[in-house]
């Protein structure tokens, strides 16, 4: 590798798995008997794989347990003895429950890691899963996961919100904007956009009754076996008919209190960033997107919603590219 080429970064994903058992906040723990240490359920991401598939995946492996995935927490990266650098992407998450069901029928079948990967498991209290964690740099997310539960922002749930997958041009269509389809790229986008809401714990798919959203969304639908919400509200037409009932479109997922995706379009993206911000702590409401187009074709921003005694609060968010998908 010459001075000024880039070292090239492998990419891992895991997670933090959590739960809480008398009134205490446990996590989950993995042994690894080949460097004998003890760390966070995590692995390399696959080629073609999301980081999000590969972090339910690598713990579903290394645990035998489906999760879903929640706020982000601080990930890795440090040098490898080859000069490569290893990036790691970590996620809070709980092992996946019975609301959970249908987005874990859009997963693929997780073989368990061999013992000679994994021997052992552990919950353990967050004090001695401290003293117990053999990298000082696992300590960093654990303190991170530990510091939202004490604020109440750890137990969350997501509302997805995104934007249809790549359409055909309207110079180029001649039926109505009602019927105007995706591209086979943004086809393309919806397939892939399955392995990201499932991992999000998506039970529940509203869209706007256009086909270039029913077609983005159709694909986890029929793979969750979920039959899609439509809605005219969150057509462009719509929107520009009575912006305040989206509003309320929005607000009403935000306080439903499951896991559920959006679909909608550009125009209409600024009323639905605008109830987030609204619901948002300030440092999560001011890195919300704020200039057209707020997100790209097929790209999603997941926002984690906690339930309040005021109400939903957006407590996190993220957004994922279509050319991560």
């Amino acid at each position: 590798m010459s001075p000024t080429q880039a070292p090239v970064v492998v990419e891992a994903a895991g997670a933090l798995v959590w739960r809480v058992r008398l009134g205490r906040l446990q996590v989950a723990l993995v042994h690894r008997p080949r460097y004998d240490d003890w760390s966070w359920p995590k692995g390399k991401v696959d080629p073609g794989e999301t980081i999000l598939a590969a972090a339910t995946r690598e713990v579903a492996e290394e645990t035998g347990h489906d999760v879903v995935l929640g706020i982000p927490l601080p990930g890795l990266e440090y040098p490898l003895s080859d000069g490569r650098r290893k990036r790691v992407h970590y996620w809070a998450a709980q092992v996946a429950g019975r609301p959970d069901a249908a987005a874990l029928r859009a997963r693929p079948p997780v073989p368990p890691a061999s013992t000679k990967e994994i021997d052992q498991l552990r919950w353990c209290d967050v004090a001695a899963a401290s003293k117990r964690l053999t990298r000082d740099e696992d300590q960093e997310p654990l303190a991170e996961l530990v510091e939202a539960y004490d604020k109440g922002r750890l137990d969350t749930r997501a509302l997805v919100v995104a934007r249809h997958g790549t359409a055909r041009r309207r110079a180029d269509w001649k039926g109505t904007e009602l019927d105007r389809p995706l591209t086979p790229e943004g086809q393309r986008q919806a397939r892939a956009l399955v392995s990201v809401l499932s991992t999000f714990g998506v039970g529940r798919v509203v869209t706007s009754a256009w086909a270039r959203c029913v077609s983005t969304i159709a694909p986890y639908a029929a793979a969750a076996q979920i039959t899609p919400e439509v809605s005219s509200i969150l057509t462009e037409a719509q929107h520009l008919t009575s912006p305040a009932r989206v509003a309320a479109e929005v607000l009403s997922l935000l306080e439903f209190g499951g896991d559920a995706v959006l679909c909608t379009h550009r125009p209409v993206l600024p009323t639905v960033v605008d109830v987030l911000a609204q619901h948002a702590r300030r440092p999560v409401a001011d890195a919300l997107p704020t200039a057209d187009p707020f997100l790209h074709p097929a790209q999603v921003l997941v926002a984690h919603v906690a339930q309040t005694p005021k109400g939903p609060r957006v407590v996190a968010t993220e957004t994922h590219r279509p050319h991560e998908l």
